[in-house]
């Protein structure tokens, strides 16, 4: 195994995500005072809600970081010694991800029992903030954690879940690509010379941001076995 990993998928510029970052704190900063049975005319420093408007809108960037991956993480391929690659969702991103999170209900807990809140705006805020990542990042990462598509000249190798294989790549008799309605590839079938067959289902591993790279790679590498 190498550790060479091309980059695939760069982050933002540091000024362009910090400005992205800085311009959501602004509008959000102002708009979180509707949680506090607080009228906006009436803040001052002696009641403590402007602290209590920063964590809030701490608790809503941190969710943005976990749901605009492009902010804080690259994707990389693993590259493998001898050629080939290792298409994985990475690890450390996903246990970032979660340390971020959970500083999302801490914020919240501390919010409803140290202030006056409106309750109606504050579980629609901490509702906002606390549901997509787990719908759509936390729950498929940790689902997926261990998955990952292995592709050489000699062997394919993967792991979905409770699906997984080896196969020789001279025992594949055809292999196809299959996309969706958007033309996105989404599953490889094999077709083995025993008449056999495997469908790895690559929707299903959070690949997404690799599918480019894998496409290119079963191109140039297994173009002689597509249908």
């Amino acid at each position: 195994m190498g550790k060479k990993k091309p980059l695939i998928r760069r982050t933002y510029l540091p000024e362009v995500s910090i400005g992205i970052l800085l311009l959501m704190f602004v509008i959000s900063y102002f708009l979180s005072h509707q949680i506090f049975e607080v009228k906006l005319h009436d803040l001052d420093e002696d009641n403590g809600v402007y602290f209590g408007m920063f964590l809030v809108t701490v608790a809503l960037l941190n969710m943005v970081m976990i749901m605009w991956e492009d902010l804080l993480f690259p994707v990389r391929i693993k590259e493998l010694e001898g050629g080939g690659a290792t298409f994985r969702n990475h690890r450390t991103k996903l246990k970032v991800q979660i340390l971020i999170y959970l500083t999302i209900p801490a914020i919240f807990t501390f919010i409803y029992f140290e202030y006056e809140v409106n309750h109606v705006r504050f579980f629609i805020w901490a509702l906002i903030c606390m549901l997509p990542p787990i719908v759509d990042k936390l729950i498929s990462g940790i689902n997926n954690y261990n998955d990952y598509l292995t592709l050489t000249e000699k062997i394919i190798e993967y792991k979905n879940n409770a699906k997984e294989g080896h196969f020789i790549v001279q025992d594949i008799q055809h292999m196809a690509i299959i996309k969706d309605e958007r033309k996105v590839i989404q599953k490889i079938r094999l077709d083995f010379k025993d008449n056999s067959s495997v469908t790895i289902d690559l929707d299903e591993m959070e690949l997404d941001a690799f599918y480019h790279a894998i496409f290119k790679y079963i191109l140039s590498h297994y173009e002689h076995l597509l249908k």
